[in-house]
């Protein structure tokens, strides 16, 4: 594999919903991770214990580092709404399940932000075992954010919406 594969896997994996990716060929292995936590790696053969004044040899996996070019590699920066905390009452995910913010592919969002709500109005469908079950406000107010992408896979009381009352 060279190294302009591994650039295009990793501008895929990126772009994708995917938090792992793991490809073993051979003596060749790649992982990717989005994950805050890093796997460890279980070894059945026995490690060599180093001391503390010497450094491991460096691994050479064919690649010079002027195939690596700096602009290709870019850090993930957090999304800047991550970093607000808004006030308001939140709308939670009654079940598990995949969380669509519209009715169709062509449709448009059930709800957007500054959208006012009415108690009762529907929010979004989470489907769960094929079965679509519609996302109702608790109370009248104005959605200030929204928590999930469309498609995302939703947990128990995950917190969807945030919605100011009034």
């Amino acid at each position: 594999m060279n190294i302009n594969e591994i650039k295009d896997l990793l501008t895929q994996f990126d772009q994708s919903t995917l938090t792992e990716f793991d490809l073993k060929d051979n003596n060749f292995e790649l992982y990717f991770n989005k994950n805050q936590q890093v796997r460890s790696q279980n070894t059945s053969a026995p490690q060599e214990i180093k001391s503390p004044g010497t450094t491991p040899p460096a691994a050479n996996f064919g690649l010079d580092n002027e195939s690596l070019d700096a602009a290709a590699i870019t850090p993930i920066a957090p999304s800047p709404s991550e970093d607000i905390k808004v006030t308001g009452t939140e709308i939670v995910s009654p079940l598990v399940g995949v969380c669509y913010l519209q009715s169709g592919p062509d449709q448009p969002a059930f709800k957007k932000v500054g959208d006012k709500v009415e108690k009762g109005e529907v929010l979004c469908i989470i489907e769960a075992m094929k079965v679509m079950n519609e996302i109702v406000s608790d109370i009248t107010g104005e959605i200030v954010q929204i928590l999930v992408e469309n498609e995302q896979v939703v947990e128990f009381n995950q917190p969807l919406f945030v919605v100011k009352e009034g």
